[in-house]
């Protein structure tokens, strides 16, 4: 990938995105994109569509949601310690003792405490703990002087930005689903720069929001939008690691490519089609099989007014939804050249009925 696509990638892990609160992902999104195509459009809700073609009537959606997990302030103490809720999915186990940004009226370092393990009695030491067990301290010593710069709906993210490891791999927070952010973007810069695209095919890299709780900007964009056919793009639970039974979850491994995935979700034209251009572009991809609906995007797209012909792309991801995500470069890289080679495939005559 180029410099200033890895560059894009660690100014998205550097920016706060809980869901709802998705702007400094969608300024950069805006931002990088607009240099390559034809329109960008930012709707009610925040979501931002980057568009190629935008005459077309054979539309190509593109899904990819800006938000992360993180906290709400609910509660500021009298001893000036604050109080929060998760936003999406957490082991609570996972933020005690985590240094943590507070996004206030400006950004504030602040830790996750919790009562210390020599006070804890036996009862509590046999539990798992809750986020009600759990406090986030600023350094303040009463209500006013927290409440001076913190106010109630204020969100928090965990202080962990970008870092190369060994080979194509880095670890971060919030690859999931910032990585799919550059992947749609990345598809788009192809589509613009390599060419290959149909002029009467219009494609909409759409940059979403609040997936984290229940995909409702990937709702409303389909809905505005009304394409035909849709992929959405998220992180896959990665498999290669210890306890990660095969026979159980499925074989899905860091550096062997994205998964596409096969049932329900996916319509049969746009598989077929798919793994056409994995033959012929010689991608390295895995197969998932999901025997029900599926907790991304793609839920939404599929099912948007009389439907849409949906695929998933799944990039492996290990850790997720801690602090230190960890996915392989190659994998984000081919699953761009995969969405961009999808769309070169379709014409204004594609039929997604099955048959």
């Amino acid at each position: 990938m180029p410099r200033i696509s890895i560059d894009f990638l660690k100014d998205l892990i550097a920016a706060p995105s809980p869901s709802g609160y998705e702007q400094p992902v969608a300024r950069l999104y805006r931002d990088h994109v607009t240099p390559f195509a034809d329109e960008v459009r930012t709707d009610v809700l925040g979501n931002v569509t980057a568009i190629l073609n935008p005459q077309a009537e054979m539309k190509v959606m593109l899904a990819a949601h800006m938000d992360e997990i993180g906290f709400i302030i609910h509660h500021i103490g009298p001893d000036g310690l604050l109080y929060f809720s998760p936003i999406g999915g957490h082991d609570a186990t996972t933020p005690l003792g985590q240094r943590v940004w507070v996004h206030g009226r400006s950004r504030l370092p602040g830790v996750v405490g919790r009562k210390a393990i020599h006070l804890l009695d036996p009862s509590e030491l046999e539990r798992k703990p809750a986020m009600d067990d759990l406090w986030i301290d600023i350094g303040a010593t009463s209500h006013d002087e927290a409440a001076a710069c913190v106010s109630l709906g204020d969100v928090v993210t965990f202080q962990y930005e970008y870092q190369p490891l060994m080979g194509e791999r880095v670890v971060g927070r919030a690859f999931d689903n910032k990585a799919g952010i550059l992947i749609i973007a990345e598809a788009l810069r192809m589509l613009r720069q390599e060419g290959g695209l149909d002029l009467n095919v219009g494609v909409y890299a759409v940059a979403t929001v609040q997936e984290e709780i229940g995909s409702r900007g990937a709702e409303t964009a389909a809905y505005a939008i009304g394409p035909q056919s849709g992929l959405a793009v998220d992180m896959g639970q990665a498999t290669d690691y210890r306890d990660a039974t095969t026979s159980r979850y499925g074989k899905f491994d860091i550096g062997m490519g994205p998964a596409i995935d096969r049932g329900a979700n996916t319509n049969h034209e746009v598989f077929r089609l798919l793994t056409e251009a994995v033959a012929e572009e010689q991608i390295d991809v895995q197969i998932h099989a999901t025997g029900s609906s599926t907790p991304t995007d793609a839920r939404a797209l599929q099912v948007t007014r009389g439907g849409m012909a949906t695929g998933l792309l799944s990039v492996p991801l290990r850790y997720m939804h801690t602090p230190s995500e960890v996915i392989s470069l190659k994998d984000v890289e081919a699953t761009a050249r995969l969405m961009a080679a999808y769309c070169r495939r379709i014409t204004p005559f594609t039929d997604f009925r099955p048959r």
